[in-house]
């Protein structure tokens, strides 16, 4: 009997292992699939930075060079350039017939030639009278009279030569050439017409010096000036812009101001209609958290916070003010918390995460 109980003894002590070992087995099993499953996300960080409600503005794309080119001089037009075409600076955009002005610049220069000719006699005649002087043979009347002769001669050179290059001026003019680089983009007068002096040719506008053109409220103005960052906004499409010049006379029946912005890479096109985001408030300091990282719901909005075990928590918090990149909030975070900016709507408090990448989503700012 003794014997018996003894090897029931063994046996429920071997099991007794056995089921120890696997309870072990399985516990690391377990462990090990925890740590694979930890979820893998990106975060950026909360920060405190000076941020101003912005307004957005109704603006538009213009040309810092859009002109109706003129004529200078009159007469029929020989040629003209096609609306669309891109011309340099200098290149010709219309074409006058100046065989009339060639003319006349062909009878000045005769005129020029005689009246040099006349200059040179009595340049040479006077010479004489001044040293037949010297001998008391000539009177101080006929001195005189040589001198005014010599004078007048002089004179009327430099008239002719005045005419002769206003002849010139008017042949140069005749072509009719692009005082900056742009597209025609309409034309006032065909070839045959005749055009008259000062009347517009063509309108040509410099598609590549472009700003956008916005009118304000004068209440923006005191929260406005040169060399400020500004969005802009074309459709769904924004880009930064910088302003340029903020006009400081305000419209008596409008109450409002004009802005210029300049834009960096301008691909949009003259005349686009686009939104200019001013600040409508003197500027203030407040937590701001990555836009990616807040997670709007319909009856409140929250923010996945990394613990320093490397678990999140979901924290209520209010969104207010949003920038380019960054939205302000209130609720319970502090300067250099982690957010979750990757898959935060996938997540469940307590959930064990991986952060990867965190380097990205840091605020420069910080």
């Amino acid at each position: 009997m003794n014997g018996k109980r003894q090897r029931c003894a063994r046996r429920s002590a071997a099991i007794g292992c056995a089921a120890s070992a696997t309870l072990l087995a399985i516990q690391a099993a377990a462990g090990a699939d925890g740590a694979a499953e930890r979820v893998a996300v990106e975060v950026g960080t909360v920060s405190v930075r000076a941020i101003a409600v912005k307004s957005w503005i109704p603006g538009s794309v213009v040309s810092r060079e859009d002109a109706r080119i003129a004529s200078v001089v009159g007469g029929r037009v020989v040629w003209i350039a096609e609306v669309g075409t891109r011309v340099k600076q200098g290149e010709p955009i219309a074409r006058l017939d100046d065989t009339m002005p060639r003319l006349r610049a062909d009878d000045l220069k005769a005129q020029v030639e005689r009246a040099r000719a006349q200059h040179l006699v009595a340049s040479s005649q006077l010479e004489r009278f001044n040293r037949l002087a010297a001998t008391q043979v000539l009177s101080a009347s006929q001195l005189d009279d040589a001198r005014a002769q010599r004078d007048v001669s002089t004179d009327d050179v430099a008239r002719a030569d005045a005419q002769l290059r206003q002849a010139q001026y008017e042949i140069a003019q005749s072509v009719i050439r692009a005082p900056f680089p742009g597209i025609v983009t309409e034309r006032f007068i065909q070839r045959g017409e005749y055009v008259q002096i000062g009347a517009a040719t063509v309108r040509l506008v410099n598609t590549a010096d472009i700003e956008a053109r916005a009118t304000a409220a004068l209440e923006l103005a005191a929260n406005v000036h040169s060399g400020q960052v500004v969005t802009i906004r074309l459709h769904e499409s924004e880009k930064p812009g910088t302003v340029r010049t903020v006009v400081p006379v305000g419209d008596e029946r409008s109450r409002q101001f004009e802005v210029r912005i300049t834009l960096a890479n301008p691909d949009w096109l003259v005349g686009s209609p686009v939104e200019v985001s001013l600040p409508s408030a003197a500027e203030r300091t407040a937590v701001t958290v990555p836009r990616d990282a807040l997670v709007v719901r319909p009856n409140h909005s929250y923010v996945m916070r990394v613990t320093r075990s490397n678990t999140v928590e979901e924290l209520d918090v209010t969104p207010g003010v949003a920038t380019v990149d960054r939205v302000e909030v209130r609720g319970p975070l502090a300067p250099g918390d982690r957010l979750v900016v990757r898959g935060a709507e996938r997540l469940a408090a307590g959930q064990a995460v991986r952060v990867i990448d965190q380097a990205r989503h840091a605020d420069p700012a910080t």
